[in-house]
């Protein structure tokens, strides 16, 4: 039953949002609270919820106050000298646009935060689509590809899972998944050309795209705002953040809340201007942070109630005794689904133990199996369980149902792609 309540909640949400009848702040409150109280939650509902918003909260803070941040480093012109670069490099050509795109991305991920790399790409590379009249979801996709195949680093978050759900090390779960991270991103550089290509004929055939948001938050640069003569120091001031980032030195979302504090009086000491800055950007942090704190409602209820576990064990039994011997690629397989519809804790910590003991029994060891787990990551970070996809479709102003018809398939066969490559090279 929790099972069942669990996939119909995700199919109601899914076809809510992608046919746009509701927002999904809307739809990521409305569905499971609705879903939990002819369940029979309603009595714990309150606390469920609660639970979910705390767990989210600082994620909330962090990119509330990244997105402040970084805005006003745009209206600084912060970025303006990368963006000429770049432009320089590539030219009008839009295929040497989107595969600088994956690259870019694909380095700038080396730190490990999704939500940083998104701020910092679309920052550098909006401008560039803007200007050569490039459709933005191409930019969005690309994005999330070289993204999650990045994702995969020991500091990304699901391998760390994995070490420790298995207490194994890098070595046996890390180390083997190097050769297929690198064919993965040969595979988005691959679909990088592919969609610079159509972008090319496309814009030849039917000009530029126009249609894009007026409320995206990396627009045009206001030229009263520019600081030219604090390029230096706002650059010095985002290394600083950047590897306090990296370093763990204090939570990321406090970092960014004394950042942006700091730079808005360096940049504005009038209190009117600080003001401005506030107000300009205030809408476009807060519409974020709304569908985040949404998503911890929904995580929250799935949690409380019991359907996230019960999801994860219903497809595990699924599979026939008979099929024990591909466990691997049957953990690769499923795991999918399973990160794309579960969060990252919920699979690595309560799922891929029970598939670790069931392959125990037949004799496959426990770190193929950890790696197979990591195969679903090809589509975890388009799920619309993960905070920071929200920031990335809000930054590029696209709308993330359509960013998820765009992206699904290639995300797909990012993980067939690595599949695939695993199975040859024997790594699962």
């Amino acid at each position: 039953m929790l099972t069942f309540l669990g996939f119909l909640m995700i199919l109601i949400f899914m076809v809510l949002i992608m046919n746009k009848k509701m927002t999904p702040l809307t739809a990521l409150v409305i569905v499971p609270v609705t879903i939990a109280l002819f369940a029979g939650f309603g009595p714990e509902l309150g606390e469920m919820m609660k639970n979910g918003v705390k767990e989210i909260a600082l994620t909330g803070v962090m990119l509330i106050f990244a997105i402040l941040y970084f805005s006003l480093m745009i209206d600084t012109g912060l970025f303006e000298p990368l963006v000429n670069i770049i432009l320089k490099a590539v030219g009008d050509n839009p295929i040497k646009t989107t595969i600088g795109t994956a690259i870019l991305t694909a380095l700038v991920s080396l730190d490990g935060d999704g939500s940083s790399t998104y701020l910092i790409v679309v920052a550098a590379m909006l401008p560039l689509y803007k200007k050569q009249g490039m459709n933005p979801l191409v930019l969005t996709c690309i994005i999330m590809l070289a993204g999650q195949i990045m994702n995969i680093l020991p500091w990304g978050g699901p391998t760390a899972r994995v070490m420790s759900s298995l207490k194994l090390g890098h070595t046996e779960i890390f180390v083997p998944m190097i050769p297929i991270m690198a064919i993965g991103i040969l595979w988005v550089i691959f679909v990088a050309y592919i969609l610079g290509r159509r972008e090319k004929i496309r814009i030849a055939k039917h000009g530029k795209y126009n249609n894009y948001n007026s409320n995206d938050i990396i627009g045009e640069v206001d030229p009263k705002l520019r600081r030219p003569k604090l390029i230096l120091i706002n650059l010095a001031l985002t290394i600083t953040l950047l590897v306090v980032m990296i370093l763990d030195i204090v939570p990321l979302g406090i970092a960014f809340m004394i950042a942006f504090c700091i730079a808005s009086i360096i940049n504005y000491p009038k209190l009117k201007d600080q003001q401005k800055i506030i107000s300009k950007h205030a809408g476009n942090a807060l519409s974020v942070a709304g569908m985040i704190f949404g998503a911890g409602i929904f995580t929250g209820i799935l949690n409380g109630s019991g359907i996230m576990q019960a999801m994860g064990n219903s497809m595990i039994e699924i599979v026939p005794k008979s099929w024990g011997g591909y466990m691997n690629v049957i953990t690769a397989l499923f795991s999918i689904p399973l990160t794309f519809f579960l969060s990252n804790d919920a699979y690595y910590f309560g799922i891929l133990p029970i598939i670790v003991a069931t392959g125990h029994q037949l004799g496959i060891s426990p770190e193929i199996l950890g790696r197979a787990s990591l195969i679903g990551q090809g589509s975890h970070l388009l799920s619309p369980l993960v905070p920071s996809t929200y920031l990335l479709v809000a930054l590029a102003g696209v709308e993330f149902s359509d960013h998820l018809k765009y992206t699904l398939k290639w995300a797909l066969g990012s993980s067939i792609v690595m599949l695939i490559a695993a199975l040859i090279l024997g790594v699962i």
